[in-house]
């Protein structure tokens, strides 16, 4: 099982609307940058709302950061946008064949070490910010930006 697209979307998206200019961060503008539909930012941003990380009221151009991207952990945002379906981010087939010693063993073999690989994931997005993710955006670019971790005041 993969990772959900809206885990990276969702931190694009944070990020964006930490550099924009008030009233601007529209799910128009954003989904340009994503470069998919609207409609799937308003959703992701409705996911990023309801776990307390923007405020974002329909009908009114641009969401808004409640925090800085320096207190957002990727974790979090991983979470708000349930990153991962229903059973974890492994998935061992569903129905080996019991008469097969390989086959009856297998689940429990290998699901030790998936939740173990994915302790580790989520302890490495839990020690990662969405503003580690802005700086390694500005340094790949070149740029600096001043407030690139704060969010705008309106």
């Amino acid at each position: 099982m993969n990772i959900s697209t809206r885990f990276p979307v969702a931190v694009h998206t944070l990020i964006l609307l930490s550099i924009s200019q008030p009233g601007t961060a529209t799910s128009d503008m954003i989904a340009s940058s994503v470069n998919t539909n609207p409609v799937v930012i308003r959703r992701i941003t409705g996911m990023l709302g309801r776990a307390g990380l923007v405020e974002a009221r329909a009908g009114i151009a641009g969401a808004r950061l409640k925090k800085p991207l320096a207190e957002i952990t990727l974790l979090e945002v991983y979470k708000a946008v349930n990153a991962v379906g229903e059973g974890g981010l492994f998935a061992v087939h569903e129905s080996p064949n019991p008469n097969c010693e390989v086959g009856r063993n297998i689940q429990a073999a290998m699901n030790p070490i998936f939740i173990s690989a994915q302790r580790a994931m989520e302890q490495i997005l839990e020690q990662t910010t969405v503003a580690d993710v802005a700086g390694d955006i500005s340094q790949l670019e070149g740029i600096v930006l001043p407030d690139f971790f704060a969010p705008i005041s309106r």
